[in-house]
């Protein structure tokens, strides 16, 4: 485990992005208005803000009481349809990151793929056009550590997806999954301009985050009321 960098104090809340990856998550929490900190276990060159090269589980158990928030993404791989297709083989990180997250006593969120709804609990599901996005992909929050999110009304699917990895025609939404094709377009619809294939691919788009960021901050107004 790398040496950790110093946390500046803000008067921003901080928080703590568990298995960052290029920072799509990051993205939106920073619009929410939050000070962010990002881990993953690789190195993570794109990543915009603060990053810590270290142990996600590690690292909570040992600095997430620091932190307002703590958002997590254990790897998706392991309940991903693509790689079960493949006959890949993933850690279940849910579990122990979820046992990580009590231990640190702080609000969070574990954010997940549909394959990891039955291991999640009572998780919300948030789609593309809840935000404006021409893309569905569904993500699924499960909360915790006192935090609660409601479910937002869920638009029907009226615009055809484009098949996976395949170019998206006129009038369809993109599937950015795989080695897909239009980085350039994936990039505008989910608002990642300085991310690779690898990483959108995996992520989640900013609008998404930048919403539980603002949950949680309207929760903590209320508390101060």
């Amino acid at each position: 485990m790398t040496q950790p960098t110093p946390i500046r104090r803000s008067r921003r809340p901080r928080v703590l992005d568990l298995f960052c990856c290029q920072g799509g998550a990051a993205k939106g929490y920073h619009l929410a208005g939050f000070d962010v900190t990002g881990v993953d276990i690789a190195p993570q060159p794109r990543y915009p803000f603060r990053f810590v090269q270290a142990d996600a589980i590690a690292y909570v158990l040992e600095h997430g009481a620091a932190f307002d928030f703590i958002h997590a993404s254990p790897p998706c791989q392991h309940d991903s349809e693509c790689q079960r297709i493949q006959g890949n083989s993933h850690p279940d990180l849910i579990a122990p990151t979820r046992a990580a997250l009590d231990t640190a006593g702080r609000p969070w969120v574990i954010e997940n793929v549909r394959g990891a709804v039955p291991k999640l609990r009572a998780p919300v599901m948030l789609c593309g056009p809840m935000f404006g996005l021409e893309t569905y992909r569904h993500r699924y929050f499960e909360t915790g550590g006192g935090f609660h999110l409601e479910q937002p009304d869920h638009p029907a699917h009226l615009v055809p997806q484009a098949k996976m990895g395949r170019p998206v025609p006129p009038g369809h939404y993109g599937q950015f999954v795989g080695n897909f094709s239009g980085v350039p377009l994936a990039r505008r619809v989910m608002d990642v301009p300085w991310m690779n294939r690898d990483g959108i691919r995996e992520c989640i788009p900013p609008a998404y985050t930048r919403h539980v960021g603002a949950a949680f901050l309207a929760t903590r107004l209320e508390v101060a009321a």
